[in-house]
């Protein structure tokens, strides 16, 4: 590999990153290995070093490495996903916001049915510890943290359904310009409304229930749509 007059293509970086992830799989590291340093990887691919290091920037930006200064560069906790979301997604506009929640409202429903159909007593346990903290939260009014507890316990629901590969799409659709969908939900929505669905939905799932876990699980997301398409239209 190789660069003309110091112009580093787009493609090479692309295939620099791919044939990085390739000698990832090839030597079977896991997540937190230690993997080659940003010189040897340099020589290996006969590239220079400052375009190794924005290969490497890229692959950080997916999770697929990390790195870490004065120490090396590590495989990350996302190497092994098939779903990400982007890292670089700019700030959504308004009609953005309703897209994305009309796209968890399709996706979310079968996915909670699914959950009722395969949980195990560990994905009840780590549900059951979201709605505990949302609780004591919403006591002690510490509604930032709050806000990402709700999106953990869908997260969390997800994860329960035994998909791995729907829990990612579904982690990619809920931390994507999460923030902004947050400052809506934290202006204009009801915390123990919240709070109490979150509970119905759980013990929908702890009773084997998967009707109920879906249509319940619907019901809330398209409260959730309703907030914020109101909000996109009277901001």
């Amino acid at each position: 590999m190789s660069t003309s007059g110091g112009v580093v293509r787009r493609s090479l970086l692309d295939d620099l990153a791919t044939s990085m992830l390739d000698l990832i799989a090839e030597r079977k590291l896991a997540s937190g290995d230690q993997f080659e340093s940003v010189r040897s990887l340099a020589e290996r691919f006969q590239v220079a070093v400052p375009t190794v290091r924005e290969a490497l920037r890229r692959l950080e930006a997916t999770g697929a490495v990390e790195l870490r200064h004065g120490s090396g560069v590590y495989v990350g906790r996302h190497i092994g996903r098939l779903v990400l979301a982007n890292p670089l997604a700019p700030t959504p506009s308004a009609d953005r916001l309703v897209e994305l929640l009309q796209a968890r409202a399709l996706i979310e429903p079968p996915v909670a049915a699914l959950a009722a159909q395969n949980r195990t007593a560990e994905a009840l346990e780590r549900l059951d510890e979201r709605l505990a903290e949302a609780a004591d939260l919403i006591a002690s009014g510490n509604h930032a943290r709050l806000a990402e507890v709700n999106m953990d316990f869908h997260r969390c629901l997800a994860q329960a359904s035994g998909n791995a590969t729907l829990a990612e799409v579904v982690e990619s659709v809920t931390v994507v310009n999460v923030r902004e969908q947050l400052e809506i939900l934290h202006i204009h929505g009801d915390r123990q409304a919240d709070l109490d669905e979150h509970r119905a939905i759980l013990e929908a799932v702890r009773a084997a229930d998967t009707e109920l876990a879906e249509r319940l699980t619907r019901e809330h997301l398209d409260g959730v749509l309703t907030v914020v398409s109101d909000s996109a239209q009277h901001p």
